[in-house]
């Protein structure tokens, strides 16, 4: 079995309470020599309430580990492109969402992989920056809360709202950079993905997988196929997406922020040096105070009930697709399980940030839902979950599908 990537100690403070801080534990133990801070005084006058520029710099790092990456070859973008396209048209078969036959089909590295993605989250992740930054305008700080000389604390209250931004594009940039050195597609984690569906392969994750777990390397490709296509299918329906991007943007528009946690660390700061503010960028999880409100176990609620129905109706499509066109396929799914359990501090990252904590538990809901349905009423009721937002099941339906058939033969 492989390494996991992403199995090392996180660096955050460790009397963090990582059940109400999402950035408590995360991994900061970064290398950041790739990231020019000699144009730092310019990055906190830019823009926004999240530095782009810094986070798809620190993106890029982290996703190549500071090294050139191999280029993708011809060969393996025109078989994935041709094996991209046949699993559309079995994927429509079975399922009749015609839609995803206009998704576009690319080969690409991670580094293609976090440019693609910092903009496809940028909604959800300007939201959570929004609701971060209203809380460190100058006017909300009180200097006599920073612990440093009178003088020195005026400065640095003026400092901390162009700081902020800075500290949260490095968030964003190592979430996105870490996601992408796991990611074999698009549609490895229910990303709240603002976009419409593509269709992306990222080569050099897929061969080292396929390397790490000896399978067949065309089998493989047509499996990561099918699930990227099934899943693009699901997203093609235009209420899945913004339900996906809604129930996200709502989460990390509920976080309670203390902007007197940023007292934290900040007595050795000097205001007139650039310099020192890149030992801040250590640990930014020590900076950015904020709480899970009462609220967002509710809107968590939800989201975990549509990810497991998202997830559920994948993988009984890509097992009644895969299954009977793929020699190898139970080996694969098998190892593709493996790889879903360990995603270590992958998954965790996106949790911790966005609020997606979609676990063992809910794939196997998911799971459950889609072969209850199916065994009592066959493939075409599942399908009825994508005709309308009120179609998606709640949690009691969730695990009792017996009552989601009941309530929409009610709508027949």
């Amino acid at each position: 079995m492989p390494d996991d990537p992403f199995d090392k100690p996180a660096n955050g403070d460790a009397n963090d309470d990582e059940s109400s801080s999402p950035f408590a534990g995360l991994p900061f133990d970064i290398d950041l020599s790739g990231i020019d801070f000699s144009m730092l005084t310019r990055a906190l006058q830019s823009s926004g309430p999240l530095n782009w520029e810094v986070a798809s710099q620190l993106a890029t790092v982290v996703a190549t580990e500071g090294n050139d990456e191999p280029s993708v070859s011809a060969e393996a973008r025109t078989e994935l492109d041709e094996l991209a396209h046949a699993a559309q048209t079995h994927v429509v078969a079975e399922t009749g969402l015609a839609a995803t036959f206009t998704a576009s089909v690319r080969a690409i590295d991670r580094k293609e992989w976090t440019a693609l993605h910092l903009d496809a989250l940028k909604p959800v992740l300007e939201r959570l920056a929004e609701t971060f930054g209203g809380a460190f305008q100058t006017e909300a700080l009180d200097p006599s809360d920073i612990e440093a000389p009178p003088e020195a604390a005026e400065a640095i209250a003026g400092i901390i709202p162009m700081l902020v931004p800075l500290l949260l594009g490095m968030q964003a940039g190592s979430m996105v950079g870490y996601l992408a050195q796991h990611a074999l597609g698009r549609y490895d984690l229910p990303l709240p993905t603002a976009d419409e569906p593509s269709l992306c392969f990222v080569v050099r994750n897929i061969d080292e997988f396929e390397s790490d777990w000896s399978l067949d390397r065309t089998d493989l490709r047509f499996y990561v196929a099918i699930h990227e296509v099934v899943h693009a299918a699901e997203r093609s329906v235009p209420w899945v997406r913004q339900r996906l991007l809604d129930l996200a943007t709502e989460y990390v528009a509920a976080y309670e922020v203390d902007p007197t946690a940023l007292s934290i660390r900040f007595g050795d700061l000097d205001p007139s040096d650039p310099s020192s503010l890149q030992a801040l960028t250590d640990h930014p999880n020590e900076l950015l105070g904020a709480m899970r409100s009462p609220r967002q176990d509710e809107i968590l609620q939800r989201v975990r009930v549509m990810h497991a129905v998202v997830e559920g109706y994948a993988d009984a499509i890509l097992a009644r697709v895969g299954g009977r066109l793929i020699s190898s396929f139970d080996r694969i799914h098998e190892a593709m399980v493996r790889h879903r359990l360990e995603r270590g501090e992958a998954e965790r990252f996106v949790e911790g940030l966005l609020g997606l904590a979609t676990g063992l538990e809910d794939y196997e809901r998911g799971a459950k839902f889609c072969d209850g349905v199916m065994e009592r009423e066959g493939i075409d009721a599942l399908h009825r979950l994508w005709e309308r937002p009120e179609m998606i099941p709640t949690p009691n339906e969730l695990d009792a599908p017996g009552l989601w058939l009941a309530r929409i033969e009610l709508d027949l």
